[in-house]
């Protein structure tokens, strides 16, 4: 399929939406991650996408990514198999925004506002984020670290965990089987009785996947307990741990045998909430742990492999803030956060278990501190306008102190419409991987640094049932970290620079109470290729509902995606077409089946590690 055409269709597709009018404004979602407090996404400068519980599970997806990859414009995630992304050496799950790589450490995955990343290399474990825990997932594209500091340089991903709001109970179970031995589970229950309620959830999840020797399993759970101490104050403990098995078949070229991971991380976290007329905030202390074997596999299958790389993490944390209105139209939220990071990585022997030398400086083991203390303004200035600044200063116990500024204004020059303009930092701390792992590892690293400059325009339209947006945007960083050869020996330096550019559309269109559309597109220009980031992102879905009928179906679009770069660089094209459709055969039973790679596309996502073709889930919901 030629791509410029179905690129030029499926914007046209996005145009004929936007082409109504009306003065009519609806109300828009209220959202948290890009001011610490609930705010009317009106009033943001910010752009943030909001992915609700209704539409995280309409695919039967038990992780939230793939929803985001096809909701969220200029977002990507490198994917190799049906399902799991694992971990190490040929592993997916690389989160991308605008050129912006997770899997470099520079986007930060957050659970109810707190950071969710592995200790010493810095980056997000894909396979931790569940639909089970999440009540919708907010995205914030651009600079976070204003807010949310190191790691948020190039957006944040905020899961909102999911609570009981009203008395009662309800008790729900997934299954599905599918394709090459796919089956996934989930059975949870929800209560609420006066100022209690709880949650508790656990899932299964094992594929054999498209090619021998990708095998992948999980399990895991989470639970959540709320007490309303008093009609202001509420408290609640919540907890999510998952263990994943996962299996490296190395590339189609060059193979591996026994390539293997165990993988276990976790996190408990205790909050204390108030909610005044004027006022509100929170206390919040965290625990974000891990441990993890890995094998790295040989390529001669009679080969026999003498250690395990193991490493264990934490991050622990306490964040408080608090938000005022100290007068008209004004909101003020001062912040302190501190972090306490620690990381261990060694080796071991199969056989004895006995520890064997590691090449890591500071002994293997390594503690880093980070304090930061912020200031967010928000003023209406009139019914029309907003404006915002902010600032964070944050210290590091090796790199030292960094000033995070941010600003920006957002203009309502008609009822239903609004111009937002927005620059920020960003920044993101070198990892002890970087600093202290492996002979290329550097104790003198400095942070990286961002600079981001955005417009955009949204509006809503036909009394809330069509609402569309377009924003432009460019950033340029420094000081990013790459490793070069110096006296013949590998450095990590700060030596490199990001540049790039884009363009970015949405729309969602409610047609009638049984239809409805949406689409987005976005266009990534980049000064140096980096993998896992498309030139072009194009989707368009539809949803019907009727009686016991349910079905979404979406056509995704990848152009320009480089899939390996320097000397061998190679770009893929592709076409993904994704349906599922639910059944409602009794009242608290329905049944589905979902499909995907519908027209048999052959393509790859990570070099070497082609796509499955056509895949098929089916099963059943029971709610009671």
């Amino acid at each position: 399929m030629n791509h410029r055409i179905l690129m030029l269709s499926l914007l046209g597709a996005s145009m004929n939406l936007c082409a109504q009018r009306d003065s009519v404004v609806a109300l828009d979602n209220v959202v948290v991650t890009g001011s610490r407090q609930a705010i009317d996404i009106r009033h943001l400068p910010n752009t943030v996408n909001v992915i609700d519980r209704a539409t995280l599970t309409a695919n039967q997806q038990q992780n939230v990514l793939p929803t985001l990859l096809q909701q969220v414009p200029a977002l990507f995630v490198t994917s190799r198999a049906m399902m799991g992304y694992g971990v190490s050496g040929g592993s997916a799950g690389g989160i991308n925004m605008r050129g912006i790589s997770g899997g470099a450490g520079q986007l930060l995955v957050l659970i109810d506002g707190h950071p969710q990343y592995q200790g010493i290399f810095g980056h997000p474990i894909s396979d931790s984020y569940q639909t089970l825990m999440a009540d919708r997932v907010e995205v914030l594209r651009g600079p976070a670290s204003m807010l949310y500091g190191s790691q948020a340089m190039g957006g944040v991903i905020n899961i909102v965990t999911r609570s009981m709001r009203h008395d009662g109970a309800s008790t729900h179970l997934n299954l599905g089987a599918g394709s090459y031995g796919t089956f996934q589970s989930e059975l949870g229950s929800r209560f609420r009785k006066g100022r209690f309620s709880g949650i508790a959830t656990a899932q299964y999840g094992r594929s054999d996947n498209h090619r021998s020797r990708m095998g992948f399993e999980q399990y895991g759970g989470f639970a959540k307990v709320g007490y309303d101490i008093i009609p202001h104050w509420n408290a609640y403990i919540n907890a999510d741990i998952t263990h994943f098995n996962a299996s490296n078949p190395g590339t189609v070229s060059a193979p591996l045998y026994d390539a293997r991971q165990w993988i276990t991380r976790g996190v408990v976290t205790a909050a204390l909430e108030n909610h005044y007329d004027r006022t509100s905030g929170a206390l919040s202390v965290y625990d974000n742990f891990g441990r993890h074997k890995i094998k790295d596999g040989v390529s001669d299958p009679t080969a026999i492999q003498q250690r395990y790389f193991r490493s264990n993490d934490a991050l622990i944390g306490v964040s408080w803030y608090q938000t005022t209105r100290l007068f008209s139209g004004n909101h003020t939220t001062v912040g302190i956060d501190y972090q306490h990071i620690y990381g261990k990585a060694y080796y071991t022997d199969i056989k004895t278990g006995e520890t064997l030398d590691t090449p890591n400086k500071q002994s293997g083991t390594s503690h880093r501190n980070e304090v930061a203390g912020y200031v967010d303004i928000r003023q209406d200035v009139s019914s029309w306008l907003t404006v915002d600044a902010g600032l964070r200063a944050d210290h590091h116990s090796v790199t030292g102190m960094e000033w995070i500024p941010q600003a920006g204004v957002v203009v309502r020059p008609i009822t239903s419409g609004r111009l937002k303009a927005t620059v920020s930092k960003g920044f993101r701390n070198p990892s002890m991987r970087e600093m202290y792992l492996y002979p290329p590892s550097n104790t003198d690293l400095e942070p990286e640094r961002l600079m981001n400059y955005e417009l955009a325009w949204t509006q809503s339209l036909l009394d809330g049932r069509l609402h569309y947006g377009a924003n432009v945007y460019y950033l340029k960083g420094d000081n990013m970290i790459q490793t070069v050869m110096q006296e013949g020996k590998p450095r990590n330096v700060n030596t490199g620079e990001v540049e790039n550019y884009g363009f970015e559309v949405e729309s969602g269109y409610r047609l009638s109470p049984h239809w409805s559309l949406t689409t987005n597109h976005s266009w990534l220009h980049l000064k140096s290729p980096i993998v896992g980031a498309p030139e072009y992102k194009g989707f368009i879905g539809g949803a019907f509902a009727h009686g016991p009928w349910s079905i979404n179906a979406g056509l995704q679009y990848i152009a320009g995606l480089y899939t390996a770069v320097d000397q061998t660089e190679t770009k893929e094209n592709f076409c993904l077409l994704n349906a599922t459709v639910n059944y409602r055969l009794l009242k608290n039973l329905s049944l589905w089946l979902r499909g995907e790679n519908l027209l048999a596309q052959r393509y790859e996502i990570n070099a070497g590690f082609p796509m499955p073709r056509a895949t098929f889930m089916g099963g059943l919901n029971l709610t009671l």
